[in-house]
């Protein structure tokens, strides 16, 4: 039984053998294409021309205005004169309010009324005393023109004639002071009617209708007009920066709400009086804008650059100042190939670098992609 067993597995071995062998030669032969392959692509490789390096744009450094600075803080505030108080010059009562707290008038608006009739009372009262008075000087004057007439013939003695010449002066005077009374009447009147003294916006409003005001010693404020886009920029700069700041220089600045857009205004005095802050001396240095834009409100923080003076730098393009780990270099055409050298670099302007040291004069820098390698040296 266990030779039949045998001999089962020897013809069963016997039968693959073919199918082994026909697998093992197909993995030979994979095995000899891919090193074909292999030593073909190097041999392509070796014989592939090598890439082209890349070629710099050589410029020369320039001399250019570069402009020299004062960099500080500041609030946008209004003007003097752009917020006005507006009360009444006569007591009542408000019987009109036409305002509300952001309500945009302009010059000459109504804004409120006093009750007129008290003050038209006393307009007729004094209109009423004006035609007494002249009366009262009409009568005065043709007791006079008899008296001299009977002093001519000798019926009155002399005294009789300058009383009668000063009952007169005095009537006259009266009907003086009554039309004065009656200017008075007339201009309290049109007291009655509050207008805008200036265009604006109303900030604030203090009265009501209904509510009675009384001006005896001072005008009650009814509201406050800020005057439209009547703003001015206000820095504080340092002493050791002022001197260097005159009216008519130009200024930059951002506020921290719209840090993105860049505004500008012109330096309009410099106050005269030094403002103290921690114990450092400053200066306030106002400036005006020619065009105030309507996101502006006052009190905002401004971030000011106020160019003071202008000179000459010496500059090369921004793309050719390169930097690594040893700091600033830029790239010099001379011998075979580029030389690396070390450059000091100061402010930057207008898509241009101040080179401060390490350039010679008629050098030439490159602008481009380094090349991968570039030699040490000086220029």
């Amino acid at each position: 039984m266990e030779r039949a067993t045998s001999l089962d597995t020897w013809i069963e071995d016997a039968a693959s053998a073919p199918s082994r062998r026909r697998a093992w030669w197909a993995l030979v032969a994979l095995l000899l294409l891919a090193a074909g392959a292999g030593a073909g692509y190097w041999q392509w490789r070796r014989r592939a021309p090598p890439p082209a390096p890349v070629a710099l744009t050589w410029v020369a450094p320039q001399f250019r205005r570069l402009a020299a600075s004062v960099t500080t803080t500041g609030t946008v505030r209004l003007r003097t004169g752009a917020e006005v108080r507006v009360g009444s010059q006569v007591s009542g009562i408000v019987s009109q309010l036409n305002v509300a707290v952001g309500s945009r008038i302009r010059q000459g608006d109504v804004i409120a009324g006093i009750d007129p009739r008290p003050l038209q009372s006393k307009l007729d009262e004094a209109r009423a005393q004006v035609a007494v008075d002249r009366v009262a000087v009409a009568k005065a004057q043709r007791d006079l023109d008899r008296g001299r007439q009977l002093l001519a013939d000798g019926l009155v003695p002399r005294q009789q004639g300058e009383d009668l010449a000063w009952q007169l002066q005095s009537a006259q005077a009266q009907l003086a002071s009554a039309r004065s009374l009656l200017a008075a009447a007339q201009l309290d009147l049109s007291y009655a009617v509050i207008r805008a003294p200036i265009s604006g916006t109303v900030a604030s409003v203090a009265t009501q209708e209904g509510e009675t005001v009384a001006a005896a010693f001072a005008s009650p404020t009814f509201i406050t007009i800020v005057q439209d886009r009547a703003l001015e920029l206000d820095a504080l700069v340092d002493e050791t920066d002022i001197g260097n700041v005159r009216p008519g220089d130009p200024v930059q600045f951002t506020v921290e709400t719209f840090p993105d857009r860049m505004l500008r205004a012109v330096v309009r005095r410099v106050d005269p009086s030094a403002v103290l802050v921690s114990g450092v001396v400053n200066y306030s240095v106002v400036a005006e804008m020619a065009r105030v834009p309507n996101f502006l409100r006052p009190d905002m923080t401004a971030n000011i650059t106020i160019a003071t003076s202008t000179r000459q730098a010496w500059m090369v393009p921004d793309g050719a100042v390169r930097r690594d780990g040893d700091g600033a270099y830029v790239l010099v055409a001379g011998g075979g190939a580029p030389q690396r050298v070390a450059v000091g670099v100061g402010e930057r302007a207008g898509g241009w670098t101040e080179v401060t040291s390490g350039l010679a004069a008629g050098a030439k820098v490159g602008l481009g992609p380094a090349p991968e390698a570039a030699a040490k040296g000086g220029a």
